[in-house]
């Protein structure tokens, strides 16, 4: 099961999904990103810190973004990834396509 909260600190969009995300459900995910993009959200971050699991199907959600963000000048940021979290996303390299922080207050201040 997934579920996304999502908040606005100063002039920051912060997604906090939490459970795991899926083919099942990875979904909502892409939604949720959509309609900050669509609202015109410069700045969003994850809060990766109630994610349980990541499929490749969460990850295509993150990857689909990059192309599309880099040209409106939207900043993604992801942080606080338990390590096996954070372990998928450095096998399949997107460590080094997203900005992932050890915690908020590291993304806030890049």
């Amino acid at each position: 099961m997934l579920t996304i909260d999502t908040q606005i600190e100063n002039t920051h969009h912060i997604l906090t999904p939490s459970g795991e995300i899926d083919a099942s459900n990875s979904v909502q995910l892409d939604e949720s990103i959509r309609h900050l993009s669509e609202s015109g959200a410069k700045s969003i971050l994850v809060d990766g810190t109630q994610i349980d699991y990541i499929s490749s199907a969460g990850l295509g959600v993150f990857m689909s973004y990059l192309e599309d963000f880099q040209e409106k000048g939207v900043s993604l940021k992801i942080f606080g990834l338990k390590p096996r979290v954070y372990e998928v996303f450095q096998i399949l390299g997107l460590d080094q396509l997203i900005s992932i922080f050890p915690d908020k207050e590291s993304a806030l201040a890049q």
